[in-house]
């Protein structure tokens, strides 16, 4: 009776095990088990490739792919993401600036492409060429996060009819199927809600539109746990190419870091990666591509007897302040100097220079780099064709409109259409087309003022359209 016992105990102990082993290798594989994910090219490992942010901000993939068939009335058009501006390029599961990882299950997120990605045409009727390491301009970033935000505010987001979706394009497994109703859906409503609340400030300022963002107001008083106050950090997409001369120079728009590699760094947290998850080697892997990245070529004809001539009216009149060795280049100019919107500058405090600098929420990482400043910086002007619209805030629409006087600059346009105005230097900024896809850009709204940059202004139509000319061989 007793061996009886002990052989049935014994049993049972085993059986535990195995249960419990069985338990924690489906726990492993279906919530931890990571694959990684490699791309061969520098271009696609940039467009495609991970931070290390999906464990943190990824959002399951089958639950992100179905929200647009599910919530079309709440995007701007046709198209599912690619409404939004968002650049999907032929064959491609997923649109450039975003990442696909397996952590147990396949997790969407996005990276540095996401904002630095950018698209022209010629004539509406093109196929869109896309630039990586371009400013977004076409793309519009908040939109985006709205869309999230209001499809996990609808009662329709639950298990039941997003797995009813799901199952039309992907057949889950039976664990999968317990996974997404119980946990992943559930999960991801919350923590959609969650970031909706965190970021209800913004709806008390300027919308950003088409090819700006407000970079560092969410870092302000997320991560670095600054007072909510009422700054308006709204800023044009910039472009990452050419970044080995940059090195030494103010980076961002204000010049509130000086380090590359802080930089690069300090935006995949921005993105959400975090100490234990972030991935090191693809970031420098990136900085790396962008550091010898090379602005791309006009591309439609050249004067090049005018562009001479302008030549030598850039040398006088801009090259101090934006030429590869000019007494200003890549410096702070004061915003009393250059006259142009402030709210830039006024949204970056010593306070959230100190925190940056002092960050350590789960490491100590050593930013040394962060700092307030109180103008803009000179920028370089390689690719200047593609930068527009000009300024920090991204107020005039092209080369034409920024030699003219402020006071005659467009005031309202819009912003986000990607085909190419040859005449005025810019993207075609009204009309129907322009109307439709892109979005209204007020200059009387707070944050929005196209005034200042005087330089060039009061110079003839003739050295004007030299100088452009000119800007168009950089």
């Amino acid at each position: 009776m007793r061996r009886a016992t002990k052989r049935f105990l014994l049993k049972l102990v085993i059986v535990v095990v195995v249960l419990g082993a069985a338990l924690g290798f489906m726990t492993w594989y279906y919530l931890f088990r990571e694959v990684p994910t490699v791309y061969a090219a520098a271009d696609d490992n940039f467009k495609y490739g991970s931070l290390g942010n999906e464990q943190t901000d990824g959002i399951p993939y089958w639950v992100w792919l179905v929200l647009p068939r599910m919530f079309p009335e709440k995007l701007p058009g046709l198209g599912g993401y690619a409404s939004l501006g968002l650049v999907w390029e032929e064959g491609k599961e997923l649109p450039v600036g975003f990442s696909k990882k397996t952590i147990g299950f396949d997790r969407v997120a996005i990276n540095c492409a996401f904002c630095h990605t950018a698209t022209y045409r010629a004539t509406p009727t093109d196929k869109p060429v896309i630039v990586a390491g371009g400013p977004s301009h076409q793309f519009d970033p908040q939109s985006y996060v709205r869309f999230l935000y209001a499809c996990a505010s609808d009662p329709r987001f639950n298990a039941d009819n997003i797995m009813r979706e799901i199952d039309l394009v992907y057949k889950l497994s039976p664990v999968e199927k317990m996974l997404y109703r119980y946990v992943l859906i559930p999960q991801t409503q919350k923590a959609l809600l969650k970031q909706k609340a965190q970021y209800a400030w913004m709806d008390s300022r300027p919308n950003w539109g088409h090819g700006r963002i407000d970079p560092f107001n969410p870092i302000k008083f997320g991560i670095l746990k600054q007072p909510v106050d009422n700054t308006i950090g709204n800023s044009d997409m910039v472009p990452i190419w050419n970044q080995k001369t940059r090195q030494g120079m103010s980076l961002h728009w204000d010049g509130l870091n000086t380090s590359e590699d802080e930089v690069f760094l300090s935006s995949s947290i921005g993105d959400g990666a975090t100490k234990k998850y972030i991935e090191r080697e693809n970031l420098q892997r990136m900085e790396d591509w962008a550091m010898n990245l090379q602005p791309p070529k006009y591309p439609f004809t050249i004067n090049q007897e005018l562009a001479a001539r302008g030549g030598e009216i850039y040398a006088r009149q801009c090259a101090s302040c934006h030429a590869a060795g000019g007494e200003s280049t890549g410096k702070v100019i004061p915003v009393e100097t250059t006259g142009t919107d402030p709210h830039r500058v006024e949204m970056w405090t010593e306070g959230a220079a100190a925190a940056y600098n002092n960050y350590q929420e789960d490491y100590k990482w050593g930013f040394k780099g962060f700092r307030k400043t109180n103008g803009y910086v000179a920028v370089p002007l390689d690719g200047v064709w593609l930068r527009a619209p000009f300024l920090h805030n991204g107020s005039v629409p092209t080369l034409v409109d920024l030699l003219t006087a402020p006071d005659q600059r467009p005031k309202l346009f819009w912003r986000g259409y990607d085909v190419y105005d040859q005449e005025k230097v810019g993207f075609i900024s009204s009309g129907e087309d322009a109307a439709r896809l892109g979005s209204k850009y007020d200059t009387s709204a707070p944050g929005n003022s196209n005034a200042g940059h005087l330089w060039g202004t009061e110079l003839s139509p003739e050295e004007k359209k030299a100088l452009i000319e000119f800007l168009k061989t950089l």
